[in-house]
């Protein structure tokens, strides 16, 4: 690990205060990824928050194969993106993500959008989500097992957005 990503990993601990960010994503920043200006665009940092998203809804038990046995989706309703620093092709980006609010039917989340090599933050996000029926199509309550293992999850991380 090299000095600057030591410092970075400290700080990032020090941001979050007791909070822990678990990693969601790991991946790189590809040319067709960059908009005229050498920038990655805007569509691809949504993007990897949307993998990082389906990595953090395993950890509770919110998996493909859930969605599709039980008739349940999940909604996007609310999500505000905060941009950092921009990233260029050959950056190797990481998402550390955190449980903000659960509900008996709705989720508060965020991601952290990091440079892995120099730790800076790229981008944050915060997300509400919905749990879905998909036959009803509303609203309906998250399962009494998941719910537990969600709360068991929730961070006191602020992300500032």
């Amino acid at each position: 690990m090299t000095e600057a990503r030591a410092d970075a990993d400290a700080d990032a601990d020090a941001d979050s205060g007791a909070a822990r960010l678990e990693v969601t994503y790991r991946g790189t920043v590809y040319p067709w990824h960059c908009d005229q200006m050498g920038h990655m665009n805007v569509m691809w940092y949504v993007g990897k928050f949307d993998e990082a998203t389906w990595q953090l809804f395993a950890t509770f038990g919110i998996t493909p194969e859930y969605l599709r046995t039980s008739g349940r989706g999940m909604v996007a309703v609310d999500q505000r993106i905060s941009y950092r620093r921009e990233l260029m092709a050959g950056d190797i980006v990481l998402v550390r993500s955190a449980l903000l609010e659960v509900r008996e039917k709705v989720i508060r989340f965020c991601h952290r959008m990091e440079n892995a090599a120099t730790g800076e933050v790229a981008a944050l996000t915060v997300l509400t989500g919905v749990h879905f029926d998909t036959a009803v199509r509303g609203s309906c309550p998250f399962p009494e097992e998941q719910l537990t293992r969600a709360r068991a999850l929730l961070s006191d991380y602020d992300p500032g957005i």
